[in-house]
């Protein structure tokens, strides 16, 4: 009979788990890769890396230059060192190159600009706007010029012309001239502007107050070609038809005189009727002459004149 051999089967061993402590959590490492790259200080600035390089570049070298100017300051030396640092932002770019002009019409081009680039430095901190506008001003045609900077290489030059508004003639020379008398440039005979000739010396010193002589007689205005500056003291006006208007000395007197010449000329016609000169230099009468060949044509004429002047002296 066969013998049974008992085998014990090792009891299992009971695992007991302690419980997670409060507050914690368990981590999980995930396998595979996050869909966020990871970031720099610099990738969550929004400017590029070039600006704050730039930036930072600039910042060092101001404070080395407020050091520097600090320190000459200090020793007695701001200009020296205020001209290097200008000379230091030439060579880093801020230099003229361009000019750049407006306004400018009658006035020669090339003359502006050879006044803006004549510069001890053409470093733009270092360019002299004053000296620029004094040397403009000088020239006729300029009534205004501003001069500034825009960086980082350009001059602009504004400039204001005057217009023309007579030819002046003394010693045989004649000038462009504008309201205020102020010589513009001198005028070729043979292309002469349709424009008012004052002559005589000094007359252009005295256009503003002959402006406002004709202002007095608008209806006169389109008829007159010339007016002559005489002995300093009167004028005498040239009209188309070729007679000439003396009047007397004084402004209020000769403003006078053209007021009541305008009055008759719109009565009688006195203009373009053989008539050669009309003196009103004597506030009490006018003098009319003809020609030698006209008189007897004219005779009736200058008598009605003469007349009609002659009525209203007291005006």
């Amino acid at each position: 009979m066969a013998t049974r051999t008992a085998t014990r089967v090792p009891s299992r061993t009971k695992v007991t788990r302690k419980p997670a402590r409060k507050g914690t959590a368990k981590r999980v490492r995930g396998k595979g890769k996050s869909w966020f790259p990871k970031m720099t200080f610099l990738d969550r600035v929004p400017v590029s890396e070039r600006f704050i390089d730039r930036a930072i570049t600039g910042l060092t070298v101001g404070i080395i230059g407020l050091a520097a100017v600090g320190f000459a300051w200090v020793s007695g030396l701001p200009g020296y060192v205020g001209t290097e640092l200008a000379q230091a932002a030439g060579r880093a770019g801020f230099a003229v190159k361009r000019v750049e002009l407006t306004g400018l019409d009658r006035m020669d081009r090339l003359t502006v600009y050879n006044i803006a680039l004549d510069q001890h430095s053409m470093a733009m901190p270092l360019v002299d706007l004053e000296k620029v506008r004094s040397q403009l001003m000088r020239y006729g045609w300029v009534e205004d010029a501003r001069v500034s900077r825009r960086l980082p290489d350009t001059l602009v030059v504004d400039i204001v012309e005057r217009k023309p508004a007579a030819i002046w003639q003394n010693n045989k020379k004649l000038s462009l001239i504008d309201a205020k008398g102020v010589v513009l440039e001198r005028v070729n005979p043979d292309t002469m502007p349709a424009l008012p000739v004052l002559v005589g010396a000094n007359a252009n010193r005295e256009a503003v107050a002959l402006n406002s002589l004709i202002a007095q007689a608008p209806s006169l205005k389109s008829s007159i070609t010339s007016a002559s500056w005489i002995g300093n003291r009167r004028w005498d006006m040239q009209f188309k038809s070729g007679e000439i208007l003396a009047l007397p000395e004084g402004e209020e007197a000769a403003g006078k005189a053209m007021m009541r010449f305008a009055r008759i000329d719109g009565v009688e016609r006195l203009l373009g009727r053989g008539f050669v000169r009309f003196d009103m230099r004597d506030p009490k009468k006018m003098v009319v002459r003809v020609a030698k060949k006209d008189a007897a044509k004219a005779e009736p004429a200058r008598a009605d004149a003469v007349a009609a002047a002659n009525k209203g002296s007291d005006g």
